[in-house]
């Protein structure tokens, strides 16, 4: 079996070093359990999903603990909050032991709570996404980046309808108790709709006959399980009214076709959203890139009232900034440089670079100047340059 080398395990490795805990969270079957078991061969390995062992941490989890071989992976911690404190203290009494307790979590908000009253300063938290283009060297949007899907791509459809059934409703269902599933299947399809638009409530509400507050638990769950990425506008004037509603992406792109109901590259081609899957895909390796790093999302876009509008903002050491548009285009003209160069005019203090991504075919496209100051490239060439 084809193995992919994650760029995330050099944290992993430092981390281990530096901390008692490393706290690693992700989407389901992004490949933690396999990056931790493969980067630390030696630790003993336990799931809390196995009831025999869920139902013995349960009973005693001090005593659990205490026959646990470290270093140990303790898988799908959010099933056992009450384990945080119990590891606070054993990691209190050696506190320069590190590398010792290795946890996982598919539900981050569930993580941090445990993070922010038992473990703060204890331990490392990074985040693992679906495999990159850095990582395999290629892409698809059909396709995307869960790596049963990049290993067996001919069995996309069916991995990805029982993915939606066993992990997306049963995390909805354990954290909100959702008794109409029926309509938690038509807001995912219909949020799929809206991939790269502004987030409206309401308009995701009015039609499914739900509230606001309903739709807004929903998407706090998909954002917490690592499906949704919420980029906010840039939040810096620059002597303009701005937007203030966040835009929302699904993370894989992969997973968006599926819930879209594009089968084949050729569908995806005709498709009116393939744009937008296009434009998340982008935002999605961007932000993968950066935790891959252990940094910080930090991706913005820019939006005013006057419609001046750039698909992606990123910051630079010294604040410089970095303006990206995405185009599903293999012919990028001087016109499209038209919205990143008046935000460049209003952040005329600040340094600016300016880059037009578009669909290449091949890695062998090179950069071009389009306008003054604004380069076109490839997306293979952007990605492998993040």
């Amino acid at each position: 079996m084809r193995v992919f080398e994650r760029e995330l395990k050099r944290q992993l490795v430092k981390a281990a070093r530096q901390f008692p805990a490393i706290i690693l969270s992700g989407p389901r079957r992004a490949g933690k359990t396999f990056l931790l078991r493969r980067t630390f061969p030696r630790a003993s390995y336990h799931l809390l999903e196995d009831p025999d062992v869920l139902g013995r941490v349960k009973a005693d989890p001090r005593g659990w603990l205490d026959e646990l071989r470290t270093p140990a992976i303790i898988d799908e911690i959010q099933n056992a909050p009450e384990l945080f404190a119990f590891i606070r203290t054993i990691v209190d009494r050696e506190p320069r032991r590190t590398g010792r307790w290795l946890l996982t979590g598919s539900q981050e908000f569930s993580l941090m709570a445990g993070v922010s009253e038992s473990m703060a300063g204890r331990a490392a938290v990074l985040q693992l996404a679906p495999l990159s283009f850095r990582e395999t060297r290629s892409w698809s949007l059909l396709r995307g980046g869960f790596p049963e899907v990049v290993l067996r791509p001919r069995a996309r459809q069916l991995w990805f309808s029982s993915y939606v059934q066993t992990y997306l409703e049963r995390d909805v269902r354990s954290l909100l108790a959702v008794r109409d599933l029926a309509t938690f299947r038509r807001f995912l399809t219909l949020l799929a709709t809206r991939n790269g638009q502004l987030l409206n409530r309401s308009d995701l509400a009015a039609p499914l006959g739900v509230s606001v507050p309903t739709v807004s638990a929903w998407i706090g769950i998909l954002e917490a399980t690592g499906h949704l990425l919420l980029v906010p506008p840039f939040f810096e004037s620059l002597g303009k009214r701005l937007i203030k509603s966040p835009k929302v992406y699904w993370i894989d792109s992969g997973l968006v076709c599926f819930l879209l109901g594009i089968e084949s590259e050729s569908e995806l081609g005709r498709s009116p959203f393939v744009g937008s899957v296009f434009e998340g895909f982008v935002a999605s390796e961007i932000v993968k890139s950066r935790q891959n790093r252990g940094l910080a999302r930090q991706l913005y876009f820019f939006r005013d009232e006057q419609g001046l509008e750039v698909d992606f903002v990123t910051m630079g050491s010294g604040g410089s900034l970095h303006l990206i548009e995405v185009k599903w285009a293999k012919t990028i003209r001087p016109e499209d440089a038209r919205s990143v160069l008046r935000l460049r005019t209003a952040a005329k203090r600040r340094r600016v670079e300016a880059t037009i991504v578009h669909r290449v075919a091949r890695a062998s496209a090179k950069l071009r100047t389009v306008a003054p100051g604004v380069s076109a490239l490839g997306v293979e060439e952007f990605l492998a340059g993040l």
